[in-house]
């Protein structure tokens, strides 16, 4: 039972029980407005905060005992751009796993191969990553994920089972989505902002001053102030005592139908 449902198996009691004292006993109307506000606040929350749990479980890091991180990538492949990621990841001998958007995969043919070639993981991030579409019913964003996993497993020939929810937010629509393929939901536990940091100093600064082993950390295609410090952060992270290993082996998941 998700953390969703028994939130609101203990809301709609509580809920209840003040509607009962309050016909009998006349408590103050603000008390139940309160726990009414409470509970959207957290069901809020939950939505946001990916690695809470909350509407669906969400693995974000790996185990303490691994001695080791995974890198990921939201948001391609974008031509122009994961080619020099990949060129780089190649020169350090370092697999990642790209959260992939389904139709920039059917765009994108020869990187999406190449990206599989060269021993990285792809995973379904949705097919058209718009800003509604965790506001789409269930039915609707299982039709997403799986034209993901058709443009995916028609240009690779494997079908993902790791997906990476857009923006990182949950719901109930996306938690019965995800069910029906039982996808394994996967979050981050180093979350770069490479999107809007745009100093060097200050997003490796961000990514390495608390790196710690079981780490998954989050980067995106587009990004180039990410490009920009890769090869260094790639670089610094044996000095920590840490290697980096594909995302599946960090996890011990089966990434691929």
């Amino acid at each position: 039972m998700s953390r969703y449902s028994v939130t609101s198996i203990v809301f709609l009691v509580v809920f209840t029980g003040m509607l009962v004292v309050y016909k009998v006993f006349t408590i103050p109307i603000a008390w139940i407005i309160g726990l009414v506000i409470a509970y959207l606040a957290i069901n809020l929350v939950g939505s946001f905060y990916l690695s809470a749990s909350y509407f669906v479980r969400v693995i974000s890091r790996g185990s303490p005992s691994s001695g080791a991180i995974s890198i990921t990538f939201d948001d391609g492949p974008i031509v122009g751009k994961t080619e020099k990621i990949l060129d780089v990841l190649n020169h350090y001998k370092v697999k990642a796993a790209f959260f992939c958007i389904g139709y920039r995969v059917q765009q994108n043919v020869s990187l999406t191969t190449r990206i599989h070639n060269e021993g990285h993981l792809l995973g379904n991030h949705s097919y058209w990553h718009k800003n509604t579409f965790d506001w789409q019913s269930a039915k609707k964003i299982s039709e997403e994920l799986k034209e993901t996993d058709t443009a995916i497993r028609e240009t690779t020939g494997r079908s993902p089972l790791f997906f990476r929810p857009p923006f990182g937010v949950t719901n109930p629509m996306v938690a019965k989505a995800v069910r029906q393929k039982n996808y394994t939901v996967i979050g981050w536990s180093v979350r770069s902002f490479d999107t809007v940091i745009k100093s060097k100093k200050k997003l490796f600064q961000r990514i390495t001053r608390k790196l710690k082993p079981g780490d998954v950390v989050v980067f995106h295609d587009y990004s180039d102030s990410m490009l920009a410090i890769l090869p260094e952060f790639i670089a610094h992270v044996p000095t920590l005592g840490l290697k980096i290993v594909r995302l599946d082996e960090l996890l011990q998941a089966n990434a691929y139908e």
